[in-house]
């Protein structure tokens, strides 16, 4: 495991499309979430022990802001052949409440510059990038989180607020796992 934190730097940039095959059996383009007053585009996987301890609260920020027009996307970018766990087979296990998408040429992990897992972008309904952070100052335990960032930030887009750049702690995880 090899601690990774997201790129900064990428304020305003607009959301690269996407047309990828989910664990639920469809296919999930950007504009399957044009209604989204804001999406939020998730890098995660199967096997990551820091995805693994923020899925829960993923999982209820994506349930208790649905009614506000906020919609959340996982994409697996992984290479399945080294790391078999996160292969698109294996995608159905995980416990996900909102569209789980492969990304097996790893292009659109390359486009959104993702690197880590989880790595987080928020865009707005012009689906300009808002917030490129981490979800809270607490990944290990949740019990002892004091700031909800991704939680805030999603207020503040709906807001139609700016989250200034200094204010976006980057997301850390484990890198994502590149094909050789």
């Amino acid at each position: 495991m090899i601690l990774t934190e997201s790129v900064k730097g990428l304020d305003n940039t607009g959301a690269p499309d996407f047309d990828l095959p989910a664990a639920d059996g469809r296919n999930y383009s950007l504009a399957d979430f044009a209604g989204a007053k804001v999406l939020v585009v998730i890098f995660i996987c199967n096997h990551c022990p820091y995805v693994l301890a923020v899925l829960d609260r993923l999982n209820s920020l994506s349930k208790n802001f649905a009614e506000r027009g906020v919609r959340f996307v996982g994409i697996n970018s992984n290479d399945a052949t080294d790391y078999p766990a996160d292969s698109f087979e294996k995608m159905s296990e995980l416990p996900i409440e909102f569209p789980y998408l492969r990304d097996e040429s790893q292009l659109i992990a390359t486009k959104y510059h993702a690197v880590c897992t989880p790595d987080i972008f928020v865009f707005d309904d012009a689906r300009k990038l808002k917030y490129h952070g981490r979800i809270d100052d607490n990944w290990q335990n949740p019990d002892e989180v004091e700031r909800e960032e991704l939680k805030i930030a999603l207020e503040k887009i709906l807001a139609g607020a700016e989250i200034p750049r200094e204010s976006q702690n980057p997301a850390m995880g484990c890198s994502i796992k590149w094909k050789k």
